[in-house]
Order: structure tokens, then sequence, then C-alpha cells
């Protein structure tokens, strides 16, 4: 966004009933993309499982316990390693395990120990699931167990994957195209694709749709944090960027919500998925940006809209196009009659974050946070449903514990700083990973507020590290230092899914990961300097500087409260374009 925006939302105002109105229509749908993230918690359960019989069952043991039927022994069912006894109405007697079973051969008593001979089959008739808590779901859907059981673990990692490309291609996209058609198309995708999936016929096409439906969220989640910035006033940017991601989290309590109520998965998919009907119906509503309408010489438009918010807004003079463009051209000569850094006029690559040894160190600092941040949010927010006690009250309350946790980010960077608030926030979602391995297991509701406040922990650092990323790097890569980092981020969301299935080698695993990875970054975040108050750097060599020094790393930077901060309505602009969950 060009400078002269300033001048745009001073005449306009900076968060008027218009942006009032543009803002929660827009991150409304963004609790769309925080309930397809998080569905396959409860869309992909594994219930308890057996092998199937190739008969009807007259009777079944488990231990000491006789019954009439298979559906009342899941209640005892303590353990995946234990068998269960049944005798078919033809006498024959099975012992039935999860990935195989067993035929008794010369047995007629109904006994739980058998040292007889015993013919071991395969589950070719299939496996008998219990659907006390889930009628179906995706794995009893296609039998997504034992051998095939990798399948049901890539539903989460290939979702996230298509979150990746997503949100290169759209945001991209949005540049071109512009931003209300990628809204449009985004959001009608969404719908279309979350309804898709609960029709899809086979596993293949249920997760290709998932991807389809992956690129879309996750292009309209980025493409949203854009919009809103373009139509928000600098007065009121940080807190409303800032809360795009409070809506994710209300998404994620809907999950919880429709979870509880609904327990057949194709069902529970299009309850999530008209959520974004009210959205899709509306969204044509939305103007285009008038920024990016300049950028593309489309003055009548951009007049349009602007007159259109000044009717909104109340403002009987609104600003003129011309006078924006005029303030544009200015700051344009100036720009180049006051650069004598040719640097700036370079093409920059990703070599330039290491072109020194603090700019490098600062990079693989920033990388982690980013890297870290997301690989917590999303390992605290998937092993929710593992904690004990309600899955569905569990889930529900890691995302609520996010609301309040975006307020504490703006309100410590504002106040203690950037970097004086990243560092305890790390730290303490570390300490919080290890006191959890040492509360006992039967305590639930410990663990689960340890878990809540781990989650909160890492939602401050990781809601702050995009604008920290922004203001630690110069003008010139300061895009290319928050797309990197944002990338991290998404590698982060690929890697969680993976990381929390390392519980069935330890169950406390993941969590011992992301504590050490929070704990490194907090401790090499130690080393990054302190931006706040500070004015933003032009080239690599003041970026450097600010790393030495306490004061402006340069003469020639104008005061904090002038030129800094209108190229904070540039950098604000440039770091929503790749900020992504």
């Amino acid at each position: 966004m060009a400078p002269s925006s300033e001048r745009l939302f001073d005449s306009l105002g900076h968060f008027g009933r218009f942006q009032a109105f543009v803002y929660f229509a827009s991150v409304f749908q963004a609790m769309s993309c925080g309930i397809h993230y998080l569905a396959s918690v409860f869309m992909a359960v594994t219930p308890n499982f057996v092998c199937g019989i190739p008969g009807n069952v007259s009777s079944v043991l488990f231990y000491n316990s006789s019954e009439s039927s298979l559906e009342d022994i899941w209640t005892l069912w303590t353990s995946t390693e234990n068998y269960i006894v049944a005798r078919l109405e033809n006498g024959e007697i099975w012992e039935l395990n999860q990935c195989s079973r067993s035929k008794r051969e010369m047995s007629l008593d109904l006994a739980y120990e058998y040292k007889g001979n015993k013919s071991i089959f395969s589950c070719s008739d299939g496996f008998l699931y219990d659907d006390t808590q889930w009628k179906s779901t995706v794995v009893t859907q296609w039998d997504l167990v034992c051998d095939r059981e990798w399948l049901a673990k890539l539903i989460q990692p290939t979702f996230m994957l298509g979150v990746l490309i997503g949100a290169v291609i759209f945001g991209d996209v949005a540049d071109r195209l512009g931003r209300q058609r990628v809204i449009w198309f985004t959001s009608a995708g969404q719908f279309i694709f979350g309804i898709a999936v609960a029709f899809t016929f086979d596993y293949y096409s249920f997760v290709i749709v998932r991807f389809l439906l992956a690129m879309v969220s996750s292009g309209y989640l980025v493409v949203a944090f854009v919009y809103v910035t373009e139509f928000v006033g600098i007065k009121a940017r940080t807190w409303a960027s800032m809360h795009v991601h409070a809506f994710f989290a209300v998404g994620i309590m809907i999950v919880a919500l429709v979870g509880f109520l609904v327990r057949t998965w194709w069902v529970y998919q299009i309850f999530l998925s008209i959520a974004t009907l009210p959205f899709v119906l509306c969204c044509w509503m939305l103007p285009e940006t008038p920024f990016w309408l300049l950028s593309e010489e489309r003055y009548e438009d951009a007049q349009k809209v602007i007159n259109i918010m000044a009717r909104w807004n109340k403002v009987s003079t609104p600003c003129k196009v011309s006078e924006l463009c005029s303030v544009q051209q200015d700051e344009l000569v100036d720009g180049r009659m006051g650069d004598n850094d040719t640097s700036s006029t370079k093409k920059h690559n990703i070599l330039d974050l290491f072109c020194n040894w603090h700019i490098a160190r600062r990079t693989i600092t920033v990388w982690l946070i980013w890297f870290t941040g997301s690989l917590g949010y999303y390992v605290f927010s998937l092993s929710s449903v593992n904690l004990g006690g309600n899955e569905y009250l569990n889930l529900f309350l890691i995302g609520a514990v996010e609301l309040p946790c975006y307020i504490i980010a703006c309100i410590g960077m504002d106040k203690l700083g950037r970097r004086n608030t990243l560092i305890p926030f790390l730290i303490l979602s570390a300490l919080i990973c290890v006191l959890i391995m040492f509360i006992p297991q039967d305590f639930n509701i410990l663990i689960i507020l340890a878990n809540m406040a781990g989650k909160f922990s890492i939602g401050v650092a990781f809601g702050l590290i995009y604008l920290y990323t922004a203001e630690l790097y110069p003008t010139i890569v300061r895009s290319l230092a928050v797309g990197s980092g944002s990338m991290m981020c998404r590698v982060g969301s690929v890697v969680a899914p993976f990381c929390v299935y390392l519980r069935s080698v330890w169950i406390f695993m993941p969590l011992l990961l992301v504590g050490i990875m929070a704990l490194l970054s907090g401790i090499l975040t130690i080393m990054l300097p302190e931006t706040l108050g500070k004015p933003l750097t032009n080239t690599l060599v003041e970026a450097t500087e600010i790393g030495r020094n306490n004061t402006s790393c340069s003469g020639k930077t104008p005061p904090a409260d002038s030129g800094a901060a209108l190229e904070k309505i540039e950098m604000f602009d440039q770091e929503t374009v790749s900020t992504e969950k």
C-alpha cells in the first residue's frame, strides 16, 4: 500500500462504518478456514475395532464377561492388545484381534484361555467397529486400519500441503486479478468442495477433494488479510489484522460443537460446510480495494469505491483520486532523488537474507520461530482430543483460549516491545510442555488446563511474529523475509500431524519436541534487536546496524513519527500478503 493511503484514511476515517461492515463480513468467512483446517480431528477418528467374522455370532466372551453381542463388549475394551472370543451359530469359536483372527480347532467350550491348535487368518471379511461414539468416520468407511492405517495418517498432512500450495498460488493471483475476485472464487470453492467432500466415493477422491478444499481455504485466509488491511487505516490496522486469527479460533470451536452434535462423518462435513453459505450468497457485494484499483490505473472505479466509503462514513468531502495520485508521484520523485543506494533497485533473492553473519543469524532465528509457532499451534490443537475427558469440550477450550491471547499479544507488543513479549511466552510454552510430562495421567482437568496454557503461550508468540519479522528487515527485502517466514510456518503445519502421531512411540514425544523447539527459539530470540519505537530500515546496512546499536541506525533515517509512520503503512501491506496460519 502506498504511503499516500494515510491521506485517504485521514479523510474517510481509519475504521468507520464502511470499514466495520467490510471487516466483519470478510473475517466471518475466516471461521470457515478454521473449520476445515481442524475438521479431520473428528472426521478421521479411529474407533475400537477387531477383525470381522465369517458368520452370525451367538455369544461373545471378553475375559470373564460374557455377552450376546459384540456391541456390549466395547465398553469393556481396555487395550488394543486384547482379543475377543466369539462363538458362531454353527459352533465355531474364533479369537478376534485387531489385525488378525484365529479359529480354534478342537474346542467346543467358550473359554477365554486356550492352549490348543489354532488356524490364523487375515481380516478378509472386513472389520467390526465400535460405533458407540461415532456411527461412521472416514476410517470405518474405507477400512483405514492395520496395513491401511498409514492412509488415515496422511489425511491431515495432505490437507496442510494443500494449504501451503494454495497460499502461494492465490496470493499471487490476488495481486494479478484483484482481491475481490479471489475472495469470490475461494468462498464459493470452500462451499462447493466442502459439500463435495461428503459425497466422495473412495479414499483417493476424498483426499483429492480435501486437497482442493485446503487450497481455496488457505487462499481465502491469505487474501482476507490483505483485503481488510487495505480497507483499515493505520490506527486500527494492528488490532484488525491480528484478530482475523480470533475468527479462525471461533471456527475451531464450531468444529467441537458440530462434532458433539453430529456423529456421522459425511453429515458432519455438510453441516460444517453450510457455515460458509451466508458469506457465499453475499460476498458479491464486497467492493474491490481502492489501492488495487489505483495500482491497475482504474481511477474511475477507485473513485466510486472512495465515494461509497465516504457516504457510509458520513464524510461530506471525500478525497479525490487525483490528489492521491499526485501525492504518490511526489513521493516517487522524492524517493528517487534521495536514493543514493543502488541496492534499492536491485532484484533481491533469498540469499540476501544471509548477506552477512548478523542478518543470517537473524534469519535463522526468525525462521525457527515461525516453524515453532505453527508446530506448537497445531500440536496443541490436534492433540486436544487425546487428553482424556470430553474430547469435544477439550477442543472447544483449545479454540476459546486463543481469543484472549491475541489481545495480550497486541498489548504486549505496544507496551513491552516485540522481543520482550516474544521471549517470555516462548520459554513459558517450553516450560509448560515439561510441566505436562510430570502431571499424572489420571489428573485430566489439570492436564487440560496445562494444555490450554501451552496453547495460549504459543498463540501469543505465533500472533506477533509476522509483525516483528517485517520490522527486523529493511524495505528492500521485507516482503521476501515475511514470505519466507510464512513458508516455514506452513512447513510446521505439515510436520505437526506427523509429530502428533509420535504419541504411539512415547505419549509425551510431541510435547517434548515442541518444548525443545520453543526453548531454543526463546534463547535465540534474546539475540534479536528490539524494534518497538525504532524507525524502519531501508537498506541491509541499516538493518545490520540496528542489531548492534540501541539508537537509530542511520542519521539519514527520518524520525519515527514522520517517515517511519508512512513506511509502516507499506510494511503492513507487504507483510500480510504472505501471512497464513
